[in-house]
């Protein structure tokens, strides 16, 4: 696949319907704390960047002033808008904060293309480039949910473009036990050999998220998985079998013994029903970076509840101050 050079910023002429048309993210607010919300009139700004003949949408807090810039990454079955309450934290309210809509989810459509996780890859090292081409601030990578082992990769593969990275979850999907947290019933973690032989036509194949995936566990709250659940660009959009082997069985850019940098903080929710705290320790015990912990009390995996928001806000300013990430 031929690599994209590093694009502008972007537009903002609409290429098809934004968030001020798709108002399905509104519903998700309620669950955060008041200071968090969002709102159809403090709601980040909207762009499109051309991308490899896609056209993906970004939302963008931009503040020129900003000492770093902050890029949110979102994991299967969620998208950008979805973090733009993260980005409200007292500790990154300061950053310029970009999200994208990774190819499939949200308002970025893969089209014919048969995505996979190297796309997710390759689309931030991209987007990374577009924004190192404008200016010289350091990069953080905030990844929720399964987008933290998508910062981790983008991470190792960035050649010191990252400065710092925030994960709330690094389990290896590889691992039999983490599939079948992942998987909406255990007994279908069998199944991701049988994806491998799927003749090639099959694999673009499309399937709902939540048939998939466990969504249930995506929030402690259930009106709030419900939600993701039915969420047509988010829980309930299709992906294709393909995506979803590729998710499985892709191993890390690096192992995490040769993971040498930049500095990690995992700030891993600690009533996570979809993927335990555990998951994630078993990869990130084994890094050789700097590397931080937090437990977010009281918190389920896509974290809303005050008392994990604010160790989660905690855990970020005094790993940005420790790191000299707000300088």
């Amino acid at each position: 696949m031929p690599s994209s050079a590093p694009s502008t910023q972007g537009s903002a002429a609409a290429v098809g319907p934004g968030y001020r048309d798709q108002l399905y993210w509104l519903r998700y607010q309620d669950f955060f704390p008041g200071a968090l919300r969002l709102t159809a009139d403090n709601a980040p700004a909207e762009q499109w960047w051309p991308w490899r003949g896609m056209s993906v949408h970004v939302d963008r807090v931009a503040r020129p002033n900003a000492p770093t810039k902050l890029i949110a990454l979102h994991g299967v079955g969620t998208y950008g808008r979805m973090l733009a309450p993260y980005g409200r934290l007292p500790s990154l309210v300061d950053l310029e904060f970009i999200a994208p809509d990774l190819p499939g989810f949200g308002l970025t459509g893969a089209g014919r293309r048969a995505v996979t996780y190297r796309d997710w890859l390759a689309c931030v090292l991209d987007l990374i480039d577009a924004e190192r081409a404008r200016d010289d601030r350091p990069i953080v990578l905030l990844g929720i949910s399964t987008g933290g082992r998508l910062a981790y990769d983008v991470a190792a593969r960035a050649d010191g473009a990252v400065a710092g990275v925030i994960a709330t979850c690094l389990a290896d999907p590889r691992r039999d036990e983490v599939r079948r947290r992942l998987a909406a019933r255990p007994e279908m973690a069998k199944w991701v050999g049988l994806l491998a032989l799927i003749a090639k036509p099959l694999g673009m194949t499309r399937v709902p998220v939540h048939w998939l995936a466990n969504i249930a566990a995506v929030s402690n709250h259930a009106q709030f998985a419900n939600l993701v659940w039915a969420d047509t660009i988010g829980g309930g959009s299709w992906l294709t079998l393909t995506f979803a082997r590729s998710c499985l069985t892709t191993p890390p850019a690096v192992p995490p013994e040769r993971f040498t940098g930049p500095p990690l903080l995992l700030a891993h929710p600690a009533e996570d029903r979809w993927t335990p705290p555990l998951l994630s320790r078993q990869f990130f015990d084994r890094l050789a970076a700097p590397a931080r912990f937090a437990p977010l009390r009281g918190a389920g995996h896509l974290p809303v509840e005050e008392s994990g928001l604010a160790d989660l806000d905690r855990a970020i300013r005094d790993f940005l101050d420790e790191f000299g990430l707000q300088q």
